[in-house]
């Protein structure tokens, strides 16, 4: 689906730029139909190909649902913006800078408010293998347990970016979750299936006592359900059905 959204005409390069943004954009509009928007919390971050040492993110302020293409502003790794007319979300940069900068491998990191996320953070516990969506994260997910309140600094983002390692997702103390991928698909996936079994565990734990999946079948399931390429095609249908629906995304 992505790469028949960009236009033909342009280097591969800004081709790849278009690609993201149009991407992000799109994945923005998913979270707000999602209900991962809580007032100006919340962000999803896409290294620019062309400047590496910067990242496009959503302008400070704007609701997730009304975000297009043209919306999206350019950071760089000081905290200043390089393309557009927004202010940016100062925690965004706090801790996306931050992870970009640890992580040349990821594209792309995903951070909301959203409810059962916020909810499994204040138990301060992982996400257990107890389905198979689950498994994504098997031993791939940390659990960041210092929670100092609105991170601002970029030291506390640094601390993130040490517990997240080589990992795709943490779990922030009290805070929620954050994601990351290779490409923009699978960092917002990853993130839309962490939220949901952060769900099915509550409900889970609230019913009574959960079964956990054994290891070496968890460690199966991972391998199935957990890579980077199958976050990506698990997007894809999203990606579809929010083009078709809010086409005007992409402008």
């Amino acid at each position: 689906m992505g790469s028949v959204l960009v236009d033909g005409s342009q280097n591969d390069l800004e081709r790849e730029r278009l690609h993201r943004k149009q991407i992000l954009a799109a994945s923005f509009r998913i979270f707000g139909r999602f209900g991962f928007s809580e007032g100006v919390a919340g962000h999803i971050t896409a290294r620019d190909p062309l400047r590496r040492d910067c990242f496009w993110v959503n302008p400070f302020g704007m609701h997730f649902s009304r975000i297009t293409v043209s919306d999206l502003i350019l950071v760089d790794h000081d905290g200043e913006v390089v393309q557009g007319d927004r202010p940016v979300n100062r925690a965004a940069f706090a801790i996306h800078s931050q992870i970009h900068a640890a992580r040349p491998d990821v594209v792309a990191a995903s951070h909301s408010h959203s409810v059962h996320g916020k909810a499994l953070s204040a138990l301060r516990v992982e996400l257990l293998p107890l389905t198979q969506d689950a498994c994504a994260f098997f031993q791939d997910h940390a659990v960041f347990n210092d929670c100092t309140g609105v991170v601002h600094e970029t030291g506390e983002g640094r601390r993130i970016a040490e517990t997240l390692g080589a990992r795709k997702a943490v779990v922030l103390a009290n805070h929620g979750l954050l994601t990351v991928g290779r490409t923009v698909e699978s960092a917002a996936w990853w993130f839309i299936t962490m939220e949901r079994s952060c769900q099915a565990q509550l409900l889970a734990m609230a019913a009574g006592d959960p079964v956990l999946i054994d290891p070496i079948t968890a460690k199966l399931t991972y391998e199935q359900v957990g890579l980077e390429s199958t976050g990506e095609l698990q997007f894809n249908p999203l990606l579809e059905w929010i083009v078709a629906d809010q086409p005007e995304l992409l402008t």
